[in-house]
């Protein structure tokens, strides 16, 4: 019997946002659901922070930034893809595959690290230095290249949990639950992100308006950072080896996930990340991260960049493996 294309819909959906990704990515011209959420979040710290001065109010409008925010991209993402369903399944699922598509950031990822490397590569430190500076929250005017270099791969070990496994786990999450859909926690959990990279910091004036919104996005990202770093241990060849760097270096980590997705990366990779950086003029000590087996090279980073693009896959074949059962098992529970 052929089934219709409505009950492969949450897998074509999946498959067709990580094609998306890998082949268009997010061109900077189009608009994107990030903008909305962060020109939401510019615009509410704008009208709280001057008028509210203590710590309690601060904390409890942020808790009322990050429900509502969170809530509010899952329920309107939701319905944005119930009204293409409406028009005709096949104009939903194109919807949603272009909508989940925006929450992941492969390409956008890659991008950025040969955007680096290009003029790295070619001599012309300046410009990689500048090239580096759109991507990273750390001064770049004084970098040397092994500096550069360890800079890029720390942004591809810390990004491909934030910016690819955590929303497709989530995605994979709402596939596996009908009449939820991938979309709806795959929004949220991007709104938890943009929360935390906008307002999640410990410094003033964003300590107490952040502070419900760092610790929830730590909360949700908690689970597919130990996933992404078990996989990429898998991918190795040496998880035990992987795994025990993890517990030793990573626990020193003020982050408690950031650390173990770079250190697994280290590990895996032979190199050490983590050391001296600056911010605005402050030198920051981060733990040493694996060990310096070897320096970081511009192959080095292919390398991660191939480990990341094989891990994807990965989470995709078992993810959908994961929503046919599921979706199976509650089709035999509802007879």
């Amino acid at each position: 019997m052929i089934l219709p294309v409505e009950e492969f819909a949450p897998i074509i959906i999946l498959i067709g946002a990580a094609g998306l990704d890998y082949i268009i990515g997010d061109p900077w011209t189009w608009p994107h659901p990030v903008q909305i959420m962060g020109g939401i979040i510019s615009r509410y710290s704008n009208f709280v922070l001057p008028r509210f001065k203590e710590k309690w109010p601060r904390r409890i409008a942020g808790i009322i930034l990050g429900v509502g925010l969170m809530g509010g991209s899952a329920i309107a993402s939701w319905g944005m893809v119930q009204l293409a369903m409406l028009l005709h399944p096949l104009v939903g699922i194109v919807a949603s595959a272009i909508a989940l598509a925006s929450c992941f950031a492969a390409r956008s990822l890659r991008h950025a690290a040969l955007d680096v490397l290009q003029p790295l590569q070619n001599g012309d430190l300046d410009t990689a230095r500048a090239k580096l500076s759109l991507y990273v929250g750390r001064d770049t005017d004084s970098l040397s290249e092994a500096e550069i270099l360890r800079a890029v791969l720390e942004t591809i070990a810390e990004n491909t949990t934030d910016g690819v496994t955590a929303p497709l786990f989530y995605a994979i999450l709402g596939s596996c639950i009908p009449g939820v859909g991938a979309i709806p926690l795959c929004f949220a959990y991007k709104a938890a992100s943009t929360l935390d990279s906008m307002i999640g910091y410990r410094r003033e004036p964003y300590a107490d308006l952040g502070w419900f919104s760092a610790q929830f996005e730590d909360r949700l990202t908690w689970l597919p950072c130990r996933l992404t770093v078990l996989t990429i241990a898998l991918l190795s060849g040496k998880p035990g080896y992987v795994i025990s760097l993890c517990r030793r270096d990573a626990i020193q980590d003020s982050s408690p996930n950031s650390g173990w997705s770079e250190c697994a990366y280290a590990a895996a990779l032979g190199v050490q990340m983590g050391g001296k950086n600056s911010y605005n003029g402050v030198i920051k000590e981060k733990p040493l991260l694996g060990e310096a087996k070897q320096p970081i090279t511009p192959e080095i980073i292919f390398q991660a960049l191939n480990l990341t693009r094989v891990c994807i896959l990965l989470w995709l074949v078992v993810g959908c493996l994961l929503v046919v059962r599921a979706l199976a098992l509650i089709q035999v529970i509802s007879y």
